[in-house]
């Protein structure tokens, strides 16, 4: 079997903060992926713009290295590197001031694509855009994407949507969260709206409980300054699993088309219940070994950030009304693994009396590391002695299904990229959305704020504070052992 690939002739995508960590680590390289895969027309040019004084011939260099550092697996690619680098041009450029402005109007084209990445910080947002039309840079049809955090509350939300508002239609803005681009995210919904299998059965009726799983080895490190002003319920639950959540709850769009799906999105969000303060579970690493805890990670002083929250959640509507929905997110746990796990409930009655066991169909959707779907069935245990029941996966890791050269998928930054070029703004999010999530989620914040409570510490490698298993065994259910 052989991917499709869509070529797109002519676009001009500048990358304000060009030489930043993200430009650097996703960015150049995916799109040099994109290049190599032959995406990318004659006429397409990738224009850095950053505060940093280099010629264009310099940053080719500083882009050459960004691959060979993060896509290893092209080191001797001459030809292909070489033709990209080929596309690749550089502007001194202030955002809050009037230095490379000039320079990067004269480099631009009037009869192709225009894509304007914030690469930025939210607080140059508003210069950007600002700049960009009093330059006469922005185009009537050019595009703009913005990374998260897309604000820290609803107020902050609602001021960089009206920001943006003044210059730019809400067609034109791509507010990018790059979970939507991973491949098994998308694929959830091809799981459920292609099959007639799932669909009947993804609701309260047959569905006991759902899953969302985010954990991650890793520890702050060097994001001390951010994560402290962010935490986990900003940094993670806000954004990725609440899209996560949108994704395995929403109402069937009438067409895979943007506003279909975005809009059946929002009802999620808007049918979400309150959560009650026994309902959350916050907590914070403790350092073991050679391991720092988030105190010191965050400059040496005591912190009250959360690195870990679980939580259940419900929605009030008439699919999911009394299925409970458990959300969990945290670092330093004992594996790196993402994952959605849909538990239904047991057969009404089994015919294979009480010593068979007790037996259910988990559908698990495994976004990383290892990128699949897997089915939990009960079938009879091979042998003479009787009727023994055990639980069996149906699995299909991409890689193994489709083969290493079908399983290598774009990363989700590169194929969001290539939407915003396309104009296809399906797997972004929509400003009410946005601010539709900061509404349940800021009233969490705030009474954490007004309790003054402290996260619930927990070892570095586990599986999170033990009250968050108590969240669940309230409930007579568990959470799923993290692996990878």
């Amino acid at each position: 079997m052989v991917s499709r690939v869509i070529p797109v002739e002519s676009f001009d995508l500048v990358i304000f903060g060009g030489t930043g960590d993200l430009a650097r680590r996703k960015i150049l390289p995916g799109l040099f992926r994109r290049y190599r895969a032959g995406q990318m027309g004659a006429e397409a040019r990738i224009i850095g713009a950053a505060r940093s004084e280099m010629e264009s011939a310099a940053y080719r260099e500083f882009v050459r290295a960004a691959v060979d550092e993060f896509h290893p697996a092209t080191a001797g690619d001459a030809a292909h590197i070489d033709g990209f680098l080929a596309r690749i041009e550089y502007v001194t450029l202030d955002a809050r001031g009037e230095t490379g402005w000039s320079d990067l109007a004269a480099l631009l084209r009037d009869d192709v694509v225009r894509a304007f990445y914030f690469s930025v910080g939210p607080a140059l947002f508003g210069d950007l855009a600002e700049r960009l039309h009093t330059h006469q840079i922005a185009s009537p049809d050019c595009r703009i994407v913005v990374e998260k955090p897309f604000g820290r509350d609803m107020q902050t939300a609602r001021a960089l949507n009206r920001t943006l508002a003044q210059h730019f239609e809400e067609t034109q803005i791509y507010r990018i969260d790059h979970y939507l681009g991973k491949e098994t995210v998308q694929n959830l919904m091809a799981i459920r709206f292609g099959n007639m299998l799932f669909e009947p059965l993804w609701n309260s009726q047959y569905v006991d409980h759902i899953q969302i799983t985010v954990a991650e080895q890793v520890g702050v490190g060097g994001r001390g300054d951010y994560y402290d002003r962010a935490g986990a319920m900003r940094d993670m639950l806000q954004n990725h699993m609440m899209q996560l959540l949108c994704l395995i709850a929403m109402e069937p769009p009438a067409k895979f088309a943007p506003d279909a799906v975005r809009d059946e999105k929002l009802k999620v969000i808007r049918a979400l219940d309150p959560v009650a303060r026994e309902d959350v579970v916050r907590g914070q690493y403790e350092g073991t070994g050679d391991k720092n805890s988030d105190r010191i990670e965050v400059g040496n002083r005591d912190s009250t950030t959360e690195s870990f929250v679980a939580m259940r959640a419900r929605i009030s509507n008439w699919r999911w009304a009394a299925t409970p929905f458990y959300l969990r997110t945290g670092k330093r746990l004992r594996d790196r693994a993402s994952e959605i796990a849909v538990v239904f409930k047991d057969a009404p009655h089994s015919i294979f009396g009480a010593k068979s066991g007790h037996h259910r169909n988990i559908l698990t959707i495994k976004l990383q590391p290892n990128e699949g779907i897997e089915l939990g069935v009960t079938i009879k245990e091979p042998g003479p002695g009787g009727m023994r029941l055990v639980d069996v996966p149906l699995d299909m890791t991409f890689a193994e299904a489709l083969g290493p050269e079908e399983a290598d998928f774009p990363d989700a930054y590169e194929r969001l990229i290539m939407d915003v070029i396309r104009g296809n703004q399906t797997l972004f999010m929509r400003g009410d959305e946005v601010e539709a999530a900061w509404g349940w989620v800021d009233p969490i914040i705030a009474e954490w704020s007004e309790t003054g409570e402290p996260p619930l510490p927990y070892a570095t490698g586990s599986s999170g504070p033990d009250d968050a298993l108590m969240l669940m065994h309230r409930d007579g259910r568990r959470w799923r052992e993290i692996r990878a």
